[in-house]
């Protein structure tokens, strides 16, 4: 039996400047079928994720609104973008959240993903060991 893959295609760090270039009267991102599709993409501030994003319908339309719209939030911010086709939408909250959740981004969104701290005592453990390894080493 055959499983349906969630991402099935992805681009990465593309350049902004697909959304203001013209070819044939058509933005050249008009060109890739894939940005039609409903998706999750990451700005890029240089080579740091900047914001991380979602659309259930074209990933296209919410690029183009972050390029081209002056009034967007995100507009002056960024200069690179990823992204990853997720066809079912469904899929696209939980894609969201994991990315949301592996990256430190301006985002607020808090990811619907149980987390699992480190327990207390653990943590004074491992504080402890680095403070002995920064005594040994003076």
């Amino acid at each position: 039996m055959a499983t349906k893959k969630i991402i099935t295609e992805f681009g990465r760090l593309w350049s902004r400047e697909i959304f203001d270039i013209l070819e044939e009267n058509k933005l050249t991102a008009n060109n890739y079928p894939s940005l039609k599709m409903p998706g999750v993409y990451i700005l890029y501030r240089d080579d740091f994720p900047y914001y991380i994003g979602k659309s259930k319908t074209s990933l296209f339309s919410r690029l183009h609104k972050h390029s081209n719209v002056s009034s967007d939030k995100y507009f002056n911010f960024w200069n690179y973008f990823s992204f990853f086709v997720v066809p079912d939408e469904k899929h696209v909250d939980e894609i969201e959240g994991i990315l949301i959740a592996s990256m430190p981004t301006a985002n607020r969104a808090v990811p619907k993903i149980k987390e699992i701290t480190i327990p207390r005592a653990v943590a004074k453990r491992l504080r402890e060991n680095r403070r002995n390894n920064v005594k040994s080493k003076i």
